[in-house]
Formats: structure tokens, C-alpha cells, sequence
């Protein structure tokens, strides 16, 4: 107790709080839900650290200077009142110092929103209106991806097997709001023959605003699960604003993951489809999974086209298909697709293997959707070749209403792939995983650690030869 309280009034607080915000992306209410719930301040940055961009260290200089200056008045004025024997002043720069934490907390966050209301927001909305035109007379092809899941694998796909015919330009990483849509635009130079937009929508209305500055003319909707309810609140809600972009395109060249229970209600009969089965009238035949990745044919008609790419997992089948066709929509040959499926190989912390002493490790640690779990946990259970298998994950965050639903399903998924060993890492969705797997019916050994960042810095002493381990989602420091 002594610890907690005390660590507020640490040299590091500073710091700490800026961290906080950080990690929120200077965004209020997550920024204050996790400050109100936390209690040992010296515990926060546990998993990551502060990165010291120019905007950090600013607010860092700033937050530090308004906490030195309030300590001063509070022991200048408990000097004061002790001098001139007015005890009350006193009382009042004591209390001025005890309080610069709660005060300082707080009040950090009135500048990032003047800020955000007078500077920034007017700055961008004028790159954005400029960026407009950009978009609409580009000449290329312009395809948008969205969905609750799998939009980077998507957007990386697509990028490689339309780049071995095409001139490609995607957007980074996931810098995929507008105003990063908008330096995208900036990017271009004209020429280009198809443009790829990762749409990162994440509250109602994002879609029409991302449509109205792209405009693009092909979709990808990935599918959709539990992601972004403490904006969208419901499933419902987050499915009407992804498959918006369906109906802004008129249902004309959108393509939509099947796979996706959840998406089913959404499509219409004019929308494409891809999963397992292939994509549009294009069949996938004779799929074959291991860990060197998947092969399968591609089937239309008299029509075979022989694809084998470094993906691990069925449930890519879907996304290499959809590329497959939409390269071909926009002109590529048969072998010009091929060796862009060949091309394709995992990408970090999504499904990407690597060995470890012996021991493979399927890293799949950027995911944090239930759809991604299933599809995790059905490569577990299909690869024969381990001694032993392991699953490792915290489980998912920003489930909202969905999180004990959602993380009992989960348990359900982990059991039916039967691993030899699971290890939950022990937090507030612990309990619904261990009820799915219990209601599953799984007996074998079951772990909780503490510690996550221990266990995977020392995840070497945990496996041994032969084993198989599926790591599956990150838990960041501001969840509980």
C-alpha cells in the first residue's frame, strides 16, 4: 500500500503520465479510464516504454515544468505562513504539494485538447480537403480494405501480387486514418496503376468519411468480429458502418470474406465473395497445409492455376484467392499471378514462424480478434508434426459487452485444437477462456502466469525440441 501511494509522488510520474497518454494516443477517455483504475503508478510500463517523439518530449518539458512550478508556490507559501504565523497558508501549499499528481494528471490533458480543437484538427482538415482531388482524378485503380480483421495480411497481399504487373502504392503499416490517407495522397505521382487503402475504421461514420476522400472503385471487406465496441458499442452498429462502403460502391466490385460468420447478414447478392472455397466463380481445389505454408489450385472452368505461397494457414486460402482475382480483373496473366502468390510470405507478429532452439514458435501476436483465434487454433490442430503443442495468449482486448461471450468461445477454439499445454496469461479475461476450455472438456495442463513479460523473455526455457508453440494476441499496459 505504502508502495502504490508512493508512487505518484516518484521522479518518474511525469513521465509515467505521458507514457499513459501515449499509449491512448493522446485520446482522453481511455487515457482516464486506465489513470482512475490504476494504483501502482511504478507498475505501468511494464510491457513497453515512453518513445520520446519531439511531441513527447514537449509535453514532457511541459508537464514537468507545471508540477516544479506548483511545488515551489506550495513550499514558498508553507514557508510564508509559517513566517507570518498564518498557519492556514501553510495548511494550503501543503496541500498544493500533495496534490501536483492528481491536479497535474488531470489538467495535462486540457492543452492536447485546445490543441487538438484549434491547431491540429483545422491543420488536417485542410491536407484532407486538399488530397481530395488526388483521389478522384488519380487515373489507377483505387481499392479500399476494411473490416474488423485482417486488413494489413490484405493490403500485403495485394501489394505483392498486383506489384509483379502493375505499378502499386500502398499505404504504410497501419497508418490508416485520413489524415494519413491524405499524406499518402500527397505520395503519389500520377502513374500509378492501382492504389491500395487500408481503411482503419474504428467508430459510426468512419467509412462515409474515408469514401468521400479515397473514393475508391474496388473494395476488400475483410469480415467482421469484436473489435472497437467502446466506440461502436455493438457488433450491429460496426457491421452497418464497414459494409456502408459496400453500398457507397453500389455493390459493384466488392469482395467479401464469407469466412466471416458474423458478415454473413451484410452481403448482398451483387457482392463477391471469398473464403476457403476460392473467390468469385473461382474454385480453390487440393489445399495443402503445412509450415512451409499452403498450396492449393485455383480452378475455373478448364482453367487451373497452380498457387503455392509461404502464408501459413487455411484460412488464407480466401485471401490469396480474392488477390488472385482481382489481379486478374485488372489485367495481370496467369503467371504473373503465380509468381506474385509465390512472393507472399508471413508478416511480423502475424502467423509468422521461426525456430527457437529446436522448438517452432508461430508468432500470431498482432492479432486480437476471436476470427483470428479460430484460424490460429485450427493450424494447431491440423499440424501433425510436434512432440508437444503449446497455445499461449492473454486473450482480447476492447471486446466490450462481447468480452465473456467472446473469450468463452475462445476457450472452446483452444480446447477443439487439443494442445498439449495452454498458458493464459493471468488478467480479467483469464476467467471466461478457462470456463470455455473447461466446458470444452480439456484436461491437459493448463498454466497461468504473472508475468508475461518474464515468460516471454524466457520463453526459451519453456519449450524444448520438437515443440510447437502458437503465441496469439498482445495485451499493451492500459488493459487490465
Amino acid at each position: 500500500m505504502l508502495r502504490q501511494l508512493l508512487s505518484i509522488y516518484s521522479p518518474k510520474f511525469p513521465a509515467t503520465i505521458v507514457y499513459m497518454l501515449q499509449s491512448c494516443e493522446y485520446h482522453p477517455g481511455p487515457y482516464f479510464k486506465w489513470l482512475w483504475r490504476t494504483k501502482d503508478f511504478s507498475l505501468v510500463a511494464h510491457r513497453r516504454h515512453l518513445d520520446k517523439t519531439a511531441y513527447a518530449k514537449m509535453l514532457l518539458a511541459g508537464l514537468s515544468l507545471g508540477i516544479a512550478i506548483e511545488i515551489l508556490i506550495g513550499l514558498g507559501l508553507v514557508v510564508y505562513g509559517i513566517n507570518a504565523a498564518q498557519i492556514w497558508l501553510s495548511f494550503y501549499g501543503g496541500a498544493l504539494v500533495v496534490i501536483y499528481p492528481l491536479v497535474w494528471s488531470h489538467l495535462v490533458v486540457v492543452p492536447l485538447e485546445l490543441g487538438r480543437l484549434y491547431i491540429v484538427e483545422p491543420r488536417n482538415q485542410r491536407q484532407i480537403d486538399a488530397a481530395k482531388p488526388l483521389f478522384a482524378d488519380h487515373p489507377g485503380a483505387r481499392i479500399a480494405v476494411a473490416g474488423s480483421y485482417g486488413k494489413t495480411t490484405m493490403k500485403e497481399v495485394l501489394n505483392t501480387v498486383l506489384s509483379q504487373g502493375l505499378g502499386v502504392a500502398a499505404t504504410k503499416a497501419n497508418l490508416n486514418v485520413l489524415i494519413e490517407h491524405a499524406k499518402f495522397a500527397r505520395s503519389l505521382n500520377g502513374q500509378e496503376d492501382a492504389l491500395i487503402i487500408e481503411y482503419g475504421e474504428g467508430a459510426p461514420g468512419d467509412i462515409a468519411k474515408f469514401y468521400d476522400l479515397t473514393k475508391p472503385t474496388y473494395a476488400v471487406i475483410t469480415g467482421l468480429a469484436p473489435a472497437h465496441l467502446d466506440r461502436y458499442k455493438t457488433m450491429q452498429a460496426a457491421g452497418e458502418d464497414i459494409f456502408s462502403l459496400a453500398d457507397l460502391l453500389h455493390h459493384k466490385n466488392v469482395y467479401v470474406n464469407q469466412e466471416s460468420q458474423a458478415a454473413i447478414k451484410f452481403i448482398k447478392p451483387s457482392d463477391q465473395t471469398y473464403g476457403i472455397f476460392g473467390a468469385a466463380d473461382w474454385k480453390a481445389k487440393n489445399i495443402r497445409i503445412s509450415l512451409d505454408g499452403i498450396a492449393f489450385d485455383l480452378v475455373k472452368g478448364k482453367k487451373t492455376i497452380n498457387l503455392k505461397s509461404r502464408l501459413l494457414g487455411r484460412h488464407q486460402v480466401g485471401v490469396l484467392s480474392v488477390a488472385a482475382v482481382i489481379g486478374l480483373a485488372l489485367g495481370l496473366s496467369e503467371e504473373q499471378i503465380q509468381a506474385g502468390i509465390a512472393h507472399t510470405a508471413p508478416f511480423e507478429h502475424r502467423m509468422q514462424p521461426y525456430n527457437l532452439g529446436g522448438a517452432w514458435i508461430i508468432d500470431d501476436t498482432y492479432n486480437g480478434n476471436i476470427e483470428g483465434i479460430k484460424a490460429g487454433t485450427e493450424l494447431l490442430g491440423e499440424l501433425k508434426t510436434a512432440k508437444r503443442k503449446i497455445y499461449v495468449t492473454p486473450g482480447l482486448v476492447e471486446q466490450g459487452s462481447e468480452t465473456a461471450r467472446v473469450h468463452e468461445l475462445m476457450g472452446e477454439y483452444i480446447a477443439k485444437s487439443n494442445p498439449d499445454v495452454v498458458v493464459l496469461m493471468n488478467n480479467s479475461t483469464t476467467r471466461y477462456i478457462q470456463k470455455g476450455l473447461t466446458r470444452s472438456g480439456y484436461a491437459k495442463e493448463l498454466v497461468l502466469e504473472n508475468d508475461p513479460l518474464k515468460f516471454y523473455a524466457n520463453l526459451e526455457q519453456f519449450v524444448a525440441k520438437g515443440d510447437l508453440v502458437l503465441m496469439q494476441n498482445d495485451w499493451p499496459d492500459n488493459y487490465a
